[in-house]
């Protein structure tokens, strides 16, 4: 065991860093302490866009607290996947008091917290940190210096060569060649924050009249940096689920080859445990399940072609029947971080300027949505359920499962919405059922 503050045992933790290494010791904790403590089934949990191992593990600890009382009888170890991402000070931690988020100064300031996370994301890189903070802190009125601001933005959070993560940005593939999303800084910056402070004070007063009152751009600078940080980490998350997760679980098909692994994993965890599918080793057949809990990523991944383009397909495509059972994606339409500005993040170019952010955002949602928000899309035979659907039938033995999760992932303020609102038991049950852990 890992960690005392664990309540569900036996625990342990793999730690990866941005390019998928993972430090030796605690995989090789891992590797021996399966069999050694006869696991029959084990679970693991890849948290999205958190910043240290404390938040971390106390979303383990709560996510994981019901599941001995929910299968007594089963023979279950629990791993926590730690992995460098990073989260903004004015959002919610699944495990922790929104008050907590509330205590950030308001936009478009950056906080310390904030300052020191990119400080610790982007490790040598304060030089450029310290210029989109006093950008952000002036809000000079020149669209001039919104172009530098979306400038610094680009040169942070490029891939520092020869490192892999450039090969691990796509979501879709077109004649086999990844095609990213445009980086939302490469064109107008001054555009690109227009559009997402509109998206903002659409979120915080919907249906308000607000007059001829036009948005802060640099409300909408502010929310650049978060969605090219975002940016970074979603490559980051890809990384480190094929070069890390998905050959460690090939690892301990070697060590423990009658373990059941079930795969869990938290908007960009979602991800990164999705690409983990990508990473296995020829012929391993021990991932059980996989569960994807308010997945940022696209809706077309795991599609074989795409509606609005036949000769395009998901970077996932066909990486669903890497599971010998269910892979299930839960989703809810309360997510506005992947209902409105994913979306706009996604695809900040053409004619997307010529529309407000909120319009936007719903308008390109079809195109351009996450699955944590309207579920898998395109992949013949996808089955879907409301969650208490889920809950009370047999899940399929395999293929890909939407599950409407809205009754319970619901809470939360702009402008993440409910995408951190996933501590509830009935999600608990949902990785049980779907892995038939009982």
């Amino acid at each position: 065991m890992a960690d005392p503050a664990m309540s569900a045992t036996p625990y342990w933790e793999l730690t990866f860093d941005a390019d998928g290494d993972p430090a030796r010791r605690p995989r090789d904790r891992l590797l021996a302490g399966v069999p050694e403590r006869k696991v029959r089934d084990l679970i693991v949990f890849a948290h999205g866009w958190n910043n240290d191992r404390s938040s971390a593990t106390r979303l383990y600890d709560r996510f994981f607290a019901p599941v001995p009382r929910l299968a007594p009888a089963a023979r279950i170890g629990y791993v926590g996947v730690l992995w460098p991402a990073m989260r903004f000070s004015d959002e919610p931690i699944p495990d922790l008091p929104r008050a907590v988020a509330a205590d950030a100064p308001p936009r478009p300031a950056l906080d310390k917290d904030t300052r020191h996370a990119l400080l610790e994301t982007f490790p040598g890189r304060a030089v450029l940190v310290d210029q989109i903070a006093r950008l952000l802190e002036q809000q000079p009125p020149e669209e001039a210096e919104l172009e530098e601001f979306g400038r610094l933005v680009r040169l942070l959070v490029e891939v520092v060569a020869p490192g892999p993560q450039a090969l691990f940005a796509a979501d879709t593939v077109a004649e086999g060649v990844p095609q990213s999303e445009p980086d939302m800084v490469a064109g107008s910056a001054a555009a690109a924050c227009e559009g997402f402070a509109g998206a903002l004070a659409g979120l915080e007063a919907p249906g308000a009249q607000r007059g001829f009152r036009l948005p802060n751009p640099w409300d909408g600078a502010h929310e650049l940096l978060r969605q090219a940080t975002y940016y970074a980490m979603k490559r980051r998350a890809g990384t480190v689920g094929e070069r890390g997760l998905g050959r460690v679980v090939g690892q301990l098909a070697k060590a423990a080859p009658g373990v059941r692994v079930h795969l869990v994993g938290h908007s960009f965890g979602a991800r990164l445990v999705s690409f983990a599918l990508r990473g296995l080793p020829e012929g391993v057949r021990t991932v059980k399940s996989v569960t994807l809990l308010q997945g940022a990523f696209s809706h077309y991944a795991f599609a074989a072609r795409l509606p609005h383009d036949a000769r395009a397909g998901g970077v996932l495509q066909g990486q669903q029947n890497r599971v010998d059972g269910p892979l299930v994606c839960c989703h809810s339409r309360h997510d506005s971080a992947l209902g409105t500005m994913y979306p706009l993040a996604s695809r900040m170019a053409g004619d997307s300027r010529s529309a407000s952010g909120l319009d936007l955002g719903r308008a390109l949602g079809a195109k351009w949505g996450a699955l944590g928000h309207g579920g898998i899309r395109a992949v013949p035979g996808t089955r879907a359920y409301t969650l208490a659907e889920a809950l009370r039938a047999e899940l399929p033995a395999s293929g890909c499962v939407n599950v409407d999760a809205a009754a319970v992932v619901r809470r939360g303020g702009p402008p993440a919405g409910a995408h951190s609102d996933i501590l509830h038991e009935e999600l608990a049950r949902l990785v049980l059922a779907a892995g038939r852990i009982r």
